[in-house]
């Protein structure tokens, strides 16, 4: 019986550059063509438009004394600026931390000290955070100081704070000012594919964020790799409403277009659903991404039928399950017939496996694809055996995406990355005889009933088939008996008469007894990550809360 292990392609060759030149050569074979367009801004630019404010800025960091290897947080909304900030970071050989938007001060307190990041970039705010002012809480420092020579007692690293705009605040430079006109620094920047170029904080479920390094070679080619898988090519414009501080949005998307040339095409500063149609439309967009949620958010938008999406082809659903009912309607009624499904994860760059678009169809609907190229993953038992073709075991990768480690923490790069190089993923996934990967959970969301494993994903899956569920989402709930349970919560159409009774009628006799939801509750949404990836630790704890109480309901 075959083993479950792949090794992609290895006939294509890996890009050994940095960021900055891979980057220079597109533009000098794009040079008037459209790079990026934010509607939000007004900000429409060619590739050597875009190039002139990346070089000004990468420019402006060093003059202000940065050297190469010193960390710079970016603290923002999606933009034109963090656009800019990505590339010319990468072309000064600083290393760009990516703050997460929904941070509070804890958080950013934290995440400024745990890698030492020696500037800050900032928008002055987003949605109801005021960014300068929870700045100041940390470091109150900030008002009385001049630009560039921040000495705060929490913060010890930060001595640069930049603000988005041209509006000044007390101790920070504005953002227009840190344009240099003289770019001849840059020649002088020595740096090599392997060096670092980007931290992200993993959102774990547990502990304090661990900060994945990665480097040049590590995410421009996985954003190469991946933009290839969809065909993306220079005549291509691709909508990006997933966030930038993630690797959906700047890897995926702005490494992928930097790679082939192609439009990056911003809608808004968060997801929107009907800024996402408005610009698909306006802009004759060819490709979208999105996590399955906005997905479905935007097929459910009262206004989906009035707007023209006839020019999509192509795009990505990733970064959690995507469940076969969306993918379809997505195929069928957004015309993105070579849509394809990608699995992956920060500390890989992230994609390991993605669909073709010349898949069939039942493949990228209930598969993530098939392994990229130069890399290799075996599926293991609890024992680290690999596992039969067809039987369920933990994803480990092993190639060039996988992270240079957490910063400044050896222990638990360790418990991450093994001696041989395999990255232990924590997904639990089958690979058939042709070597398609289906994602069936977690290992720590699998549900142990009575001895019997349950995958939450199979039952959504399921119930995603009834023709009232608009979403679901599975999670274990402790039980004195069986230890644990299956809940449900369940996202109906509007004005549906769906009722718990009716949900596991729905289920009796179709799949086995003990996967029917012993609990199923109702609701408006669930739990969210900023980049859209359902909470189930949060939807547990809010479970077992509001059982305890003998709520019938669950109101989120």
């Amino acid at each position: 019986m075959t083993d479950s292990f792949v090794r992609g392609d290895q006939s294509s060759t890996l890009i050994e550059m940095t960021i900055g030149d891979c980057f220079d050569q597109t533009v000098l074979r794009h040079p008037n063509s459209e790079a990026l367009v934010v509607r939000y801004q007004g900000v429409r630019w060619t590739w050597t438009e875009l190039r002139a404010r990346v070089d000004a800025v990468a420019a402006g960091l060093l003059e202000r004394g940065l050297k190469p290897g010193d960390r710079v947080g970016i603290w923002a909304p999606n933009c034109a600026e963090w656009v800019i900030v990505q590339f010319a970071t990468a072309k000064a050989g600083l290393i760009l931390v990516n703050i997460n938007p929904a941070y509070r001060t804890a958080e950013l307190d934290y995440a400024l000290n745990k890698v030492g990041c020696a500037a800050l970039i900032l928008a002055p705010s987003h949605k109801s955070s005021d960014y300068v002012a929870m700045l100041g809480e940390i470091a109150p420092e900030l008002a009385a100081s001049v630009p560039g020579q921040l000495g705060a007692a929490r913060l010890p690293d930060l001595r640069l704070v930049v603000v988005l705009g041209d509006v000044e605040h007390a101790g920070c430079l504005p953002f227009a000012a840190l344009a240099s006109d003289d770019t001849s620094v840059l020649a002088t920047v020595a740096l090599t594919p392997d060096m670092p170029v980007n931290i992200q904080f993993t959102s774990g479920t547990t502990g304090f964020p661990k900060g994945a390094t990665l480097s040049h070679r590590n995410i421009l080619n996985n954003g190469a790799f991946v933009g290839a898988r969809i065909g993306l090519t220079a005549i291509d414009r691709l909508c990006i409403p997933v966030p930038l501080y993630h690797c959906f949005g700047m890897v995926m998307g702005n490494l992928a277009c930097a790679v082939h040339g192609a439009t990056m095409v911003y809608p808004a500063e968060a997801f929107d659903p009907h800024a996402v149609l408005e610009v698909v439309e306006a802009e004759r967009c060819t490709a979208l991404y999105g996590v399955p949620t906005m997905f479905i958010a935007a097929l459910n938008h009262p206004d989906f039928d009035h707007f023209d999406l006839s020019s999509l082809r192509t795009g990505i659903m990733a970064g959690s399950p995507c469940p076969m009912a969306v993918m379809r309607e997505v195929i069928n009624r957004m015309h993105m017939d070579e849509v394809t499904i990608a699995y992956g994860m920060t500390e890989t760059s992230p994609v390991s496996f993605q669909s073709a678009t010349d898949d069939p169809l039942d493949l990228r609907v209930s598969t993530v694809g098939r392994v990229q190229p130069h890399l290799e993953v075996k599926l293991i038992d609890l024992a680290g055996e690999i596992v039969p073709r067809g039987q369920t075991g933990e994803l480990c990768t092993r190639g060039y995406s996988v992270m240079l480690g957490y910063w400044d923490d050896a222990d638990r790069t360790a418990d991450a990355v093994d001696a041989d190089g395999w990255m232990h993923t924590g997904d639990l996934a089958t690979i058939d005889d042709a070597g398609y990967c289906q994602i069936v959970g977690r290992i720590k969301d699998m549900v142990i009933r009575g001895g019997e494993n349950i995958y939450p994903r199979e039952i959504e899956e399921y119930l995603l088939t009834h023709p009232d569920i608009v979403d679901v989402q599975g999670v274990g709930i402790p039980d004195r008996k069986y230890g644990e349970e299956l809940c449900v919560w369940i996202v109906a159409r509007a004005g549906a008469a769906l009722s718990e009774e009716a949900v596991r009628a729905y289920c009796k006799g179709r799949i086995a007894h003990f996967k029917i939801p012993r609990y199923v509750f109702f609701v408006d949404g669930f739990p969210m990550t900023v980049t859209g990836k359902v909470q189930k630790f949060a939807m547990r704890e809010q479970t077992i809360r509001l059982l305890e109480q003998g709520t019938g309901v669950v109101a989120i």
